[in-house]
């Protein structure tokens, strides 16, 4: 959108809707952070409504902790920052001296917009449902685009549920969770053409009892493998002796033998290509999403773990050549903003 009051109206929309709300595991992908040398540390701030081990944030946390680690950022944060607060924190942080604040403007679109324009000194890089918008020059977007490796994991989960129906439990129907769970599908069907799907949003992007209780309503309605977008999910498959499939981070070791497969995000890329646009004096308006693409290094596919040798070998050579033909850039994964229901 282009015009500044159709968009804030949107964005007031928007929030209606979803209400109030490592450095090894990069370097695994082949992306390692380079030194931005002969600068000094770059301020960094991070605004996160939750804790920062909270799946979503805790690779935004992961990333900057590494930066901070490699000389290349000084860095603050704030969790469990109500949306109603979150405005002023940025005002804040922004008042103290950071370069760049990070976090998750989901719930305040437009509030954090205006704040944006009070500073234009200031380089903010947010999650957001929303492109860049040159009216905003100084607030660039980002979005966990990891539909590659969601992909990956549902041609995995397509092989290993012997019923096809799965339980699928989200935190809110929009566009960063909508398309992960339409490219899981996607890839469920590719081994599993017949397969049906529960499909629930919790209301909440951090209530581990909520997504368990939700996902016990769906085994006991014949589900046999579960999508784990949200924490408590794969407690639930745990306790009922159920596979789950996880989402942004790699919780295997905590349910080894429930946890098959997982897309993992990886944000370094992202606040790399940030810092060096700040180094540079280049910073505008962009959309960052691009980064969290596999062939830039922004996701990949957990490894099988725990599974090795448990999932069948005709599942295995799809996901490698799917996953060649994506890096390569011979294969795209469809992006479906739309929000998914049950079959």
């Amino acid at each position: 959108m282009t015009d500044r009051r159709s968009l804030l109206a949107h964005l007031t929309r928007r929030r209606m809707l979803i209400g109030s709300a490592g450095f090894a595991a990069a370097a695994s992908t082949g992306f390692l952070p380079q030194r931005l040398f002969a600068q000094e540390p770059i301020p960094v701030a991070g605004i996160y409504t939750v804790p920062v081990e909270q799946q979503w944030v805790s690779r935004i946390h992961l990333a900057a902790e590494a930066a901070k680690a490699d000389d290349q950022i000084t860095y603050s944060f704030s969790e469990n920052t109500a949306n109603t607060d979150y405005p002023r924190v940025m005002r804040e942080y922004a008042e103290s001296g950071a370069k760049l604040i990070v976090g998750e403007i989901f719930g305040v679109e437009q509030e954090a917009r205006e704040v944006v324009l009070d500073y234009p000194d200031t380089a903010f890089l947010m999650g957001s449902s929303f492109m860049p918008d040159p009216a905003y020059p100084n607030l660039a977007v980002f979005d966990n685009y990891i539909q590659d490796a969601s992909y990956l994991s549902g041609i995995i989960a397509g092989a290993m549920t012997e019923t096809g129906n799965i339980g699928m439990v989200g935190g809110f129907p929009i566009p960063e969770v909508n398309r992960l769970m339409h490219a899981f599908m996607a890839g469920v069907k590719e081994m599993k053409p017949d397969a049906t799907f529960q499909v629930s949003f919790i209301g909440s992007w951090f209530d581990p009892p909520k997504a368990k209780e939700t996902a016990f309503a769906m085994i006991e309605n014949g589900a046999d493998l579960l999508y784990a977008e949200r924490f408590g999910v794969s407690d639930a498959a745990q306790e009922k002796g159920i596979l789950a499939i996880g989402n942004v981070i790699d919780t295997q070791a905590d349910y080894p033998e429930t946890v098959v497969a997982s897309a993992l995000w990886h944000f370094e890329p992202t606040l790399q290509a940030a810092l060096a646009k700040i180094a540079e004096g280049s910073f505008e308006a962009d959309n960052y999403g691009l980064y969290s693409f596999m062939k830039e290094g922004g996701c990949s596919l957990a490894p099988l773990g725990t599974f090795e040798g448990k999932v069948p070998q005709d599942a295995l050579d799809m996901v490698a050549e799917k996953e060649a033909a994506i890096r390569a850039g011979d294969f795209e994964v469809e992006i479906d903003d739309s929000e998914p229901t049950s079959s």
